[in-house]
């Protein structure tokens, strides 16, 4: 793990959060045959209910990102969740922080979409007290779509 790991809230815009997601769409791609490009808009997450996140090690190279959707009510959504190749212990700690700003907003519950073929994201979730729910949105019918929701405590 890297014991430096550094995680702020960071503009979705700027070149880093940008490459970041970038190399996200690819590996999406390669293992699912979906970028997730078209799930996700940046606008959502800018301002007071949404936020991104970057992981940086102590030189400040950018290692991982992650964001918070508000999707409903008391639910925020997880997108664009990434950790670099080799970087261990990144996508734990961008998934903490996210959790953690998902409380100080007054969110109950997070939820969130990955593919049942990347077993990887699967896995990493159901490790970390998520739970598989009905298909939300946009997923609600695609057999190829696996959503998962914890529950914050308030």
């Amino acid at each position: 793990m890297h014991t430096d790991i550094q995680l702020h809230t960071e503009d979705p815009g700027a070149r880093d959060s940008l490459l970041l997601m970038e190399e996200l769409s690819t590996a999406l791609e390669a293992i699912t045959g979906d970028s997730g490009r078209s799930s996700f808009d940046i606008e959502d997450i800018v301002g007071p209910a949404g936020c991104f996140v970057v992981a940086r090690d102590g030189a400040g190279l950018a290692l991982g990102c992650g964001a918070l959707r508000p999707l409903e009510p008391g639910v925020a959504e997880i997108k664009r969740m990434y950790a670099r190749h080799g970087t261990s212990g990144v996508g734990s700690a961008v998934l903490r922080f996210l959790e953690e700003q998902a409380v100080a907003l007054g969110y109950q519950a997070l939820w969130l979409e990955t593919r049942l073929v990347n077993r990887r994201a699967v896995d990493f979730y159901a490790a970390r007290g998520y739970h598989r729910i009905a298909n939300y949105g946009k997923y609600i019918g695609n057999p190829l779509a696996v959503c998962f929701e914890k529950q914050l405590p308030t």
